[in-house]
C-alpha cells in the first residue's frame, strides 16, 4: 500500500476529528458545552468507541455547499460499551454546520439504529442541533421522518435514550419525544416546536428560550423530559447509571449486580413510620430507599407530578421498577399528570421485563373542574390500562389509604397483580370514614341532639369496621398483612417466586390505550 493512500486516509480522518475547527470548538467550550466527539468519548468505556461513516460528506450543491464539506457531516455515529455492555450512539456536532440535519447524516443515524435493532442493543442520541439543514430543503425533512420511523419501530424492542445537550427545535423534537427517556442540561439545552420569535409574532406572548423550553420547564412543567443534569458530564454519567438498571433489549432480563445487602434485612424504622393520624403526610421516598439495596433509588421524572414517584431500585441485585403514591404532595391523590407519568413508566417496565413494585397510599382522584375538563377520566384510565395490560411480576404493598377507584387503579388483585400485601395501618374502603358516614348515616346524624358527637361515634364505628386491611384479607383480595419491618424480606421472596412468571394476552395487533 502506498504512503500517499495512507496519508490521504489520515488527512480525511483528521479532518473528521477536528470537526468545525478549533475556533468553533473553543466557542462550544465557552458556552459550557462539550463537543459531540468529547461527549461520546466521555460517555463510553475508555477505548471502546468504534466510529462508523467517519468519511461521509453531504451531497448538496446549492448555495455554495459544494465547496463546503467536512468529513462526518456534523454527526458522530458508532458503537461502544458502557460497563462492558454494547450500546450504539450518535452525537450531533454543533461545530459543523450547527449540527444541522442533512440527508447524509440522517442516513448515518438510521444506519446505526437499524443495526442496533438487529443486534439488540440500546441507542443513545446526543442532540445538539440547529435543526434541518435549510440548504437541502425537503431532503433534510425526509431525514427526520426516516429517524422517526425507526424510533417507532424500535420502541419496546431496544431502550432508546435521548440527551438534549443544546438546541432542539421544530421537527427535531419529535425523535426525543418518541424515545423512552429524555435528559436535558440546565441552562444550555432547550426544546420547543416553535421558538420565542414565532410565538411573539403569532400570539404576542413574550418568553425566553429558557422559560419556553429549558431543562426545568420540561422537567417540572410539561413532563417532556425525565431528567435534569447540571452539565454535560453529569448528564452522561446519569445515562450510564440508568443503563445499569436496564436490559439490552426486550428478550433479555435486566442485569444482576452483586450486593452485600441481605435480602432478608429487616427495616425497624418502618414499624412506626406510618403516622397514626391518617391525614398526616410522610415521605414515601424514605420507605423506598430503606427497602432498596444499599439505599440506592434512581428516581425518574423527579420534578414532574410529584404526587406519584417512579424509578428504579434493586432488591437482591435485581432491578425493580417502583411506582408509589407520595402522601407528601397533594396527599398522594391521582391527577392527570401523575396518571400519565405512572402509565408511561409501567409500560416501559413491562416492555423490558422489569418487575413492578407498587406502593399504595391513595385517597382517590384529585377533584375539581380543571381535572374533569382536562380529561381525568381518560387519563386516569391510561394508568389503569397500563397496569392491567402489564404481564411482568407485580407486587402491591398498601401502606395506608386505598380508597375508591384509585384502589383499583393502583394495583389491586383484580387487575392481575400477583402478590398483594398490606401494612396493619392500611385502610381499604370505597371512601374515607368522614365521607362514608355523611352518606350512610346522614339522617341518623341529622336527628341526633348532639350531631357532632353522633358523627364522631359513627366515624369511629366505620373505622373499626372498614378502615383496616382485614376485610380485604378475609375476602382474599390481600395475600398477607405484614409486619412493616419485614417489607424487604417479603418483597425479595415475592420477586424471587415470580421470576419465572408467565402471563398471557389474547392474540391481537395491539390494544387501544385511551390516548
Amino acid at each position: 500500500m502506498s504512503r500517499d493512500v495512507l496519508e490521504a486516509l489520515n488527512r480525511r480522518l483528521e479532518a473528521n476529528r477536528r470537526g468545525g475547527g478549533q475556533a468553533r470548538i473553543e466557542k462550544q467550550h465557552q458556552q459550557g458545552k462539550l463537543t459531540g466527539r468529547e461527549r461520546v468519548e466521555f460517555f463510553l468505556d475508555e477505548g471502546s468507541f468504534e466510529e462508523t461513516d467517519a468519511l461521509v460528506e453531504h451531497g448538496c450543491t446549492d448555495f455554495g455547499m459544494a465547496d463546503n464539506k467536512i468529513s462526518g457531516d456534523g454527526v458522530i455515529t458508532g458503537h461502544g460499551r458502557v460497563d462492558g455492555r454494547p450500546v450504539f450512539v450518535f452525537a450531533q456536532d454543533f461545530t459543523v454546520f450547527g449540527g444541522s440535519l442533512s440527508e447524509a447524516n440522517a442516513a448515518k443515524i438510521c444506519k446505526i439504529m437499524d443495526l442496533a435493532l438487529k443486534v439488540g442493543a440500546p441507542v443513545i442520541g446526543l442532540n445538539d442541533s440547529g435543526g434541518a439543514r435549510i440548504q437541502e430543503g425537503v431532503a433534510s425533512l425526509a431525514g427526520y421522518a426516516d429517524i422517526f420511523l425507526r424510533n417507532t419501530i424500535s420502541s419496546g424492542v431496544v431502550p432508546q435514550i435521548s440527551a438534549v445537550m443544546g438546541p432542539c427545535a421544530g421537527g427535531a423534537v419529535y425523535s426525543p419525544a418518541i424515545t423512552d427517556f429524555v435528559f436535558m442540561v440546565e441552562e444550555t439545552s432547550y426544546m420547543f416546536v416553535t421558538g420565542p420569535d414565532v410565538i411573539k409574532t403569532v400570539t404576542h406572548e413574550e418568553v425566553t428560550k429558557e422559560e419556553l423550553g429549558g431543562a426545568m420547564t420540561h422537567n417540572g412543567v410539561s413532563g417532556v423530559a425525565h431528567f435534569a443534569a447540571q452539565n454535560d458530564t453529569d448528564c452522561l454519567a446519569q445515562i450510564r447509571k440508568l443503563l445499569s438498571f436496564l436490559p439490552a433489549n426486550n428478550a433479555e432480563a435486566p442485569p444482576v449486580v452483586p450486593t452485600d445487602d441481605a435480602p432478608d434485612r429487616e427495616i425497624p424504622e418502618l414499624d412506626d413510620f406510618i403516622p397514626a393520624d391518617a391525614n398526616k403526610p410522610y415521605d414515601i421516598k424514605k420507605l423506598i430507599r430503606w427497602t432498596a439495596d444499599d439505599g440506592d433509588f434512581f428516581e425518574v421524572h423527579e420534578h414532574f407530578a410529584k404526587n406519584i414517584v417512579v424509578g428504579f431500585i434493586r432488591i437482591g441485585g435485581r432491578t425493580v421498577g417502583v411506582i408509589a403514591n407520595q402522601p407528601a404532595h397533594l396527599a398522594g391523590t391521582l391527577d392527570i399528570d401523575s396518571s400519565v407519568k405512572g402509565a408511561r413508566f409501567v409500560r416501559f417496565c413491562d416492555a423490558f421485563n422489569i418487575p413492578l413494585w407498587i406502593v399504595e397510599d391513595v385517597p382517590g382522584f384529585l377533584p375539581g373542574t380543571a381535572q374533569e375538563w382536562g380529561g381525568i377520566i381518560m387519563n386516569g384510565a391510561k394508568l389503569l390500562f397500563a397496569r392491567a395490560e402489564a404481564t411482568v411480576p407485580k407486587v402491591t404493598v398498601i401502606t395506608r389509604k386505598a380508597y375508591g377507584g384509585a384502589y383499583c387503579v393502583m394495583g389491586s388483585k383484580h387487575i392481575r397483580t400477583d402478590v398483594n400485601l398490606a401494612f396493619p395501618t392500611a385502610e381499604i374502603a370505597v371512601m374515607g370514614p368522614q365521607g362514608a358516614v355523611n352518606i350512610l348515616y346522614k339522617n341518623e346524624i341529622a336527628a341526633a341532639d348532639d350531631k357532632e358527637a353522633a358523627r364522631e361515634n359513627k366515624v369511629a364505628e366505620y373505622q373499626d369496621r372498614f378502615a383496616n386491611p382485614f376485610v380485604a384479607a378475609e375476602k382474599g383480595y390481600l395475600d398477607e398483612v405484614i409486619v412493616p419491618r419485614t417489607l424487604r424480606r417479603k418483597l425479595a421472596a415475592s420477586f424471587s417466586l415470580l421470576a419465572s412468571k408467565r402471563d398471557w394476552m389474547p392474540a391481537k395487533k395491539h390494544g387501544n390505550i385511551p390516548l
